[in-house]
């Protein structure tokens, strides 16, 4: 069973930068899709940001012009380099692939900003 692994979160003050990535532990055909979602405490999990395999790009309106997705087709690894990190950027994210039929969902990597 595939397992995605996501690093690069942390603590960071408000106004900085970090980034994710998110690589699978064996080969993943068929991919349509990636992306990141995030969850903070009490509230649903939404999408953040996703890259299809073409290479087209679709952001949540809370991150746009602060946040890039970006992908390695050859390495199934997708990254988000997050920047001018705000307070309520603070949650959980989690990576996700989506395949033709099926996907993945990583663990988590927590990311907190301090004000």
């Amino acid at each position: 069973q595939v397992q995605l692994m996501e690093s690069g979160g942390g603590l960071v003050q408000a106004g900085g930068s970090l980034r994710l990535s998110c690589a699978p532990s064996g080969r993943i055909f068929s991919i349509n899709t990636m992306g990141w979602y995030r969850q903070a405490p009490g509230k649903q999990r939404e999408l953040v940001a996703t890259i299809t395999s073409g290479g087209s790009t679709n952001y949540a309106d809370s991150v746009k012009g602060r946040f890039t997705i970006s992908n390695d087709n050859v390495k199934n690894t997708v990254y988000l380099q997050m920047n001018s990190l705000k307070p309520e950027d603070t949650a959980t994210y989690y990576c996700n692939i989506q395949r033709t039929f099926g996907g993945y969902w990583g663990q988590g990597t927590q990311v907190t900003v301090s004000s």
